[in-house]
C-alpha cells in the first residue's frame, strides 16, 4: 500500500497529529490530554511528520529535533493500532532520518519503550543504556543511530 507523507499543515492536521499521540501514548496508561505535548513541539527546529493512507486514515505520527551538536532526536513516534505491522513505523523513521541527514546530523537518538526496542534494533539502532521508566512502569532505552 502507498502512504502519503506529510508535515501537519492546518488546525485540523495538528489536532489529529495531536490525538493519535494522546491516543497510542498516553491514554493507555490514564495519562491527562495535554500530556502528549511537549514544550518544544513548536520550536522552529522541529519537524512533525504524519502518515496517511490513500483513503485518508491516519496511520503514525513522529517528531524530530536537534538532540545535541551533530545529533538530532526522534520522539513521539505512534502507529495507530490499526496500522501496526504495515510497515508505517518503518516509513515514518526512515523519512525522520532523510530529514536529519538533509540538516546535516550525523546520528539520531531516540528513547525507545522496552516493547519498541526489538522494532529499533531491525531498523540499525543499538542500545546505549537504559533510560527512564515513564508513569511507572514503562521502560526505556537510550538507542543511537549513525546516520
Amino acid at each position: 500500500m502507498s502512504f502519503l507523507l506529510a508535515p501537519p499543515r492546518s488546525p485540523a492536521d495538528f489536532a489529529a497529529y495531536y490525538h493519535l499521540r494522546y491516543q497510542v501514548l498516553r491514554q493507555p496508561w490514564n495519562q491527562p490530554e495535554g500530556s502528549e505535548r511537549a514544550d518544544d513541539d513548536d520550536a522552529p527546529t522541529t519537524r512533525h511528520l504524519m502518515l496517511h493512507t490513500p483513503d485518508g486514515q491516519l496511520a503514525g505520527v513522529g517528531r524530530l529535533s536537534p538532540g545535541g551538536p551533530a545529533q538530532a532526536q526522534v520522539r513521539f513516534m505512534a502507529v495507530a493500532p490499526a496500522w501496526q505491522g504495515h510497515g508505517v513505523g518503518r516509513q515514518l523513521l526512515e523519512a525522520l532520518e532523510a530529514e536529519a541527514r538533509r540538516q546535516g546530523f550525523a546520528e539520531c537518538v531516540l528513547h525507545a519503550r522496552e516493547a519498541a526496542v526489538p522494532f529499533y534494533t531491525r531498523l540499525g539502532y543499538a542500545v546505549v543504556a537504559p533510560s527512564h521508566t515513564l508513569f511507572g512502569s514503562i521502560r526505556h532505552f537510550l538507542m543511537r543511530k549513525a546516520l
